[in-house]
């Protein structure tokens, strides 16, 4: 072979080298492109699941809401119909008795939500209970609730109000 063969075979070589190099490069920029395609698609795609997910909350909120409230209409309803009748009638007794079945409805209602008072009896638990107030005893265990100020409730579990109480503390 002749010396100015060698270098042409070297140059078609390196060409073939770099066509192929090009093809390869292309091939990952169209890759590349292809992927991010499927990434924009992916990202909107979650978005507008994310955006459905929280109107599909909202929409379930706003249906709870207007169960409860419907619920509570007839307790609203039987107040009304209580003060009408404490006014025809001025008796005490009828009114405690209208109040007394209005708070048992109402009552009702709630509890069939998942609202649960929170048990006062025995001593402070910080889970449960907020201490507003102590009160020196000797006659009692320290941290033992003497006087509920306010009920605490939880719904559904968890804790929507700790009930406010008083303590006792052993003095010395």
């Amino acid at each position: 072979m002749s010396e100015g063969a060698e270098p042409q075979t070297k140059v078609r070589e390196l060409e073939e080298e770099l066509s192929k190099m090009r093809e390869e490069l292309e091939k990952a920029k169209s890759e590349a492109e292809d992927y991010l395609n499927r990434l924009r698609y992916l990202q909107a795609d979650f978005d507008n699941y994310r955006k459905r997910m929280q109107r599909e909350r909202e929409e379930m909120a706003r249906t709870a809401s207007e169960r409860i409230v419907t619920q509570l209409l007839e307790v609203l309803d039987n107040f009304e119909r209580a003060l009408e009748s404490a006014k025809r009638t001025r008796g005490k007794k009828a009114l405690v008795e209208g109040m007394q079945l209005i708070y048992t409805q109402l009552r009702g209602i709630l509890e069939r939500e998942g609202l649960k008072e929170i048990p006062c009896e025995g001593c402070l638990d910080p889970y449960y209970h907020e201490a507003v107030a102590v009160e020196e005893k000797e006659d009692c265990e320290d941290g033992e609730i003497l006087e509920v100020f306010q009920k605490g409730y939880t719904l559904n579990g968890k804790v929507i109000r700790y009930a406010k109480v008083k303590v006792a503390r052993r003095g010395g």
